[in-house]
């Protein structure tokens, strides 16, 4: 048995930043994926992807007792799927920030939820809102805390726009210019990031008067220019507010930036070869890049592994 493939996704601008109503962007990066499989012989890592899934149908075991109203499984069905050594076989890595998770969640909810929201429907904002609010409460499991986003992208496969928490749409981009000299890149950190540990810093952190004026000031009023100049394709525009989002991430977010990093992210807001921000929620895994030469910065960002996503 093989399922269909559900996709990785990046969120380009509003990690943090949509928990408290920022606006955000979030598109399908098809290089990673995951499906649900059985298989006759099952490596140790399916065994182990087995073990998690157990843990996680006895969450969705209670999901579906105490809401029934947001979603219902096909327990049985899933139950029996399980005890047969169903597992998620993905090339997604996990603690990258391009949502593992996610994607898991999506394929579960395709296979198993009664009266689903298809893809095919028309995605009305009332479907979308409730999609998310279904994919919040069981990504939970995994983060303890989960805007939902990451399975609405993969379960979806189209790029989303957040405006706020209560109004989400699938969002146009500028296509891709394959000769374009700028690109967003993904920067491996070479360490696995833990969601909740940093979810926890920032929760802290907003208890702090100066942090929640610096968030609502500065960090929300640069993600959402960034999401408005992407979207319009004013590039120019783009990389001035990437530029101070960089900043900001770097004065307010120190613990989320890896240590050894530190000095390459400062490099690049000095000699604007590349700016540097935060994918997912940091402490490791990727980091976003941003620049208007891809050569330049990949020269100034010798010995390190770079992935191009996005090229204008």
């Amino acid at each position: 048995m093989k399922g269909p493939l559900f996709y990785s996704k990046i969120l380009l601008f509003g990690e943090y930043g949509i928990i408290k109503d920022s606006k955000g962007l979030s598109i399908p990066y098809n290089f990673y994926n995951g499906a649900l499989k059985i298989s006759e012989n099952p490596s140790e890592e399916a065994i182990k992807s087995n073990q998690s899934l157990q843990r996680f149908y006895a969450y969705l075991e209670d999901i579906t007792l105490k809401k029934p109203e947001l979603v219902r499984f096909d327990l049985e069905k899933l139950k029996s799927d399980i005890d047969a050594g169903m597992y998620f076989d993905s090339s997604i890595p996990q603690g990258y920030g391009v949502g593992s998770s996610g994607a898991l969640v999506a394929a579960i909810y395709d296979k198993y939820a009664f009266d689903k929201i298809t893809v095919l429907e028309n995605l009305e904002q009332s479907k979308l809102v409730k999609l998310k609010e279904i994919f919040s409460t069981m990504e939970s499991f995994f983060h303890g805390k989960s805007s939902g986003l990451d399975p609405l992208n993969s379960y979806l496969s189209l790029p989303i726009l957040i405006k706020s928490k209560e109004n989400i749409e699938p969002a146009g981009i500028p296509s891709q210019s394959m000769n374009g000299k700028g690109a967003v890149f993904l920067l491996d950190s070479g360490i696995v990031g833990e969601t909740a540990p940093m979810v926890n810093i920032f929760m802290e952190n907003m208890k702090q008067e100066g942090f929640r004026k610096m968030i609502k000031d500065k960090f929300i009023k640069h993600t959402d220019a960034c999401v408005d100049n992407f979207l319009t394709g004013d590039f120019k525009s783009l990389f001035s507010n990437v530029k101070q989002l960089s900043n900001i991430v770097f004065d307010n977010f120190k613990p989320m930036i890896p240590e050894q990093f530190h000095q390459l992210w400062k490099k690049g807001i000095d000699s604007n070869a590349y700016y540097l921000k935060l994918c997912g929620s940091g402490g490791g895994g990727y980091m976003l890049g941003f620049t208007e030469d891809l050569a330049k910065a990949k020269e100034a960002l010798k010995g390190h592994k770079l992935e191009v996503v996005y090229t204008f």
